[in-house]
């Protein structure tokens, strides 16, 4: 049963945080106990990351609101969402956008966050498997894009998917922790400004770190 009472208690503590009242109305409109494991759904509203299977989280939503506060998404803006985990990010940025990307590159995850997106009406978000190449170069340009897991610099290859003036806000730093990034895309490059310091499981692949560099590394 949804705890409407711990998730408007939540909401206000973002409040602290966050000013944009679209976001704050986005997590109060979707139901994180959902995209939490059955078994953590009595945690799904503290201000935490919770584990998901094959070692992914499911980030803390202080870290998830100040991400789609950064990313600046208007209502007829196309995004892109870089590791889909159990969906909870997606269905906030398709609350926000007009249409929405995620990649996800453990299958089971990407199978199940996309059947409980459908369940749960979201049908402006697809949900693709991540191939070779980071991101999803097949529906760029985006107005703006967000990873979940972090990489050791701004990834150039997220980047060059974003319009002019795109946003792309990304974990950035050590396996141990990292910054919050916002990096704006301009004419001949980007600008890139800190949020705040975080921590997410490391991307792996193009762009990030190969599985050899992260050994048994977890979160």
């Amino acid at each position: 049963m949804r705890d409407e009472k711990r998730q408007r208690d939540l909401v206000r503590k973002l409040a602290e945080r966050v000013s944009d009242r679209r976001v704050l109305s986005a997590m109060g409109a979707v139901a994180r106990e959902r995209f939490v494991p059955s078994a953590l759904g009595h945690l799904a509203y503290d201000d935490s990351a919770l584990p998901l299977a094959a070692g992914q989280t499911i980030s803390q939503p202080t870290i998830v609101a100040m991400t789609l506060e950064a990313m600046e998404v208007g209502r007829f803006d196309r995004v892109l969402e870089v590791g889909t985990g159990s969906g909870y990010q997606a269905a906030l940025l398709a609350e926000l956008a007009r249409e929405v990307v995620t990649v996800e590159r453990v299958p089971s995850l990407a199978r199940s966050a996309k059947a409980l997106l459908a369940e749960l009406g979201y049908a402006n978000v697809r949900v693709e498997s991540a191939g070779e190449r980071l991101g999803w170069h097949e529906g760029a340009p985006y107005d703006a894009i967000a990873a979940a897991a972090a990489a050791p610099r701004v990834p150039q290859t997220l980047v060059e998917q974003l319009k002019t003036g795109g946003r792309l806000v990304v974990p950035v730093g050590g396996l141990d922790e990292q910054t919050l990034m916002k990096a704006v895309k301009t004419a001949d490059g980007f600008s890139a400004a800190a949020i705040v310091r975080c921590r997410f499981v490391p991307l792996i692949g193009n762009g990030g770190w190969t599985e050899a560099e992260i050994g048994g590394f977890r979160v």
